[in-house]
């Protein structure tokens, strides 16, 4: 394979979720993506039509094609662990969607076959490597809140069968809205306050039943095998409490919600789906001189007020992972993005899981390395290797 010029990569998997990853991908000088590989290959030839990619076929095209260094895998996450495993067995570095698996065992497996190989695993979610909640950790390190105390989490609407044409695996083991979209604010938590120690959560299911609402199969049923509404609380091993709502049974649409308190103010981080945003900071009512019951209740029902956060670095979207583990695999670093990270996530999450069935705080195994913050320098559109 070559060792300098860009990053030979191959796709596995070309639904919706690809073409984001197509779109950004072509726009960074270190990247060069080589092949399509998908279980329908007409499905990956109109995708490498569109984005002029050379070559499609199936996943063992992929896997075969000499040119390919990594593999990005956007399967579902039901064979995220078995299409990654297969990717490092070919001798590829592999970047998989979130969740990295559905279970320990697999996750743990394809973690040290690829350590054994010297190849590296990267997993998403990357937005935490945009400017949005890397501003955010810069301003925490700084001491803009003091000591980080608690955090609380949101994550609330009606549910992804509105938008998916086939919505059955967000309903299915390892779907919910805890596999879906946790990853996003438990990586953004995990960045913050480093390991979950342990986890207490509780869960239901809104409807045993849901119907696909929009494509060629509108109408037809399918049945809802998770709790589709948790609410977890979260203890860290450095200390810190965090409490989160993932529902997909909310009308009201509720997202982004990601709040740090310290002991000198609020920090308020952008929706951690996302790659930027607004960073600001609540501080509390100054009483100053104030000493009456009447001048403190004064003082405390005043307005808020808040603090803009410059937000800073470059901005790019989905795909900035790959680009990271291309760069690391090419240099000998270590991924932000790693595979050791998003495997204490699913780990976290199976426990969440394992509570809401058991109805019992559990206690998280796995611990993570804390995350270095990006270099501000980083330059996702400059040609490096």
């Amino acid at each position: 394979m070559a060792s300098s010029g860009p990053v030979g990569v191959g796709f596995i998997g070309t639904g919706m979720i690809s073409s984001t990853y197509l779109e950004n991908l072509g726009r960074f000088p270190d990247l060069r993506v080589v092949v399509l590989g998908d279980l329908n290959p007409e499905v990956a030839r109109a995708q490498a039509e569109r984005f002029g990619v050379p070559a499609w076929g199936s996943p063992n095209d992929v896997l075969s094609h000499p040119d390919v260094e990594l593999v990005v895998n956007l399967t579902l996450p039901a064979f995220h662990a078995e299409v990654s495993s297969r990717a490092v067995a070919a001798g590829k570095h592999v970047w998989s969607e979130k969740p990295i698996s559905t279970d320990r065992e697999s996750g743990r497996e394809l973690l040290a076959r690829a350590a054994e190989a010297g190849l590296l695993v990267g997993c998403a979610p990357d937005t935490v490597l945009g400017p949005g909640v890397q501003s955010a950790r810069r301003a925490i390190a700084r001491g803009d809140i003091g000591e980080p105390l608690s955090a609380q989490t949101v994550m609330q609407y009606i549910g992804p069968d509105i938008f998916h044409p086939n919505p059955d695996f967000y309903y299915a083991p390892g779907g919910g809205p805890l596999f879906d979209m946790g990853p996003y604010y438990l990586t953004t938590l995990v960045q913050v306050f480093g390991s979950v120690k342990n986890v207490a959560a509780f869960g239901s299911t809104g409807r045993t039943e849901r119907s696909v609402q929009v494509g060629p199969r509108r109408g037809e049923t399918y049945p809802v095998q998770v709790p589709t509404l948790v609410s977890a609380i979260a203890s860290y091993v450095d200390g810190g409490v965090s409490q989160s709502l993932f529902s997909f049974d909310s009308p009201l649409k509720r997202q982004g919600v990601v709040e740090v308190t310290g002991t000198e103010g609020t920090l308020v981080i952008p929706d951690p789906n996302r790659f930027t945003g607004e960073v600001r900071i609540a501080r509390g009512p100054v009483l100053g001189d104030a000493r009456t019951p009447e001048e403190v209740r004064a003082v405390n029902q005043g307005p808020q007020t808040w603090e803009d956060v410059p937000v800073t670095g470059a901005y790019a979207e989905r795909g900035l992972g790959v680009l990271d583990l291309a760069r690391a695999a090419r240099t000998g670093g270590r991924p932000l993005a790693s595979g050791d990270l998003a495997y204490h996530v699913l780990d976290t999450m199976v426990a969440i899981d394992d509570s809401v069935r058991d109805g019992q705080v559990v206690e998280v195994e796995s611990r993570v390395e804390r995350v270095p913050l990006v270099d501000e320098a980083f330059d996702p559109f400059a040609a490096t290797l």
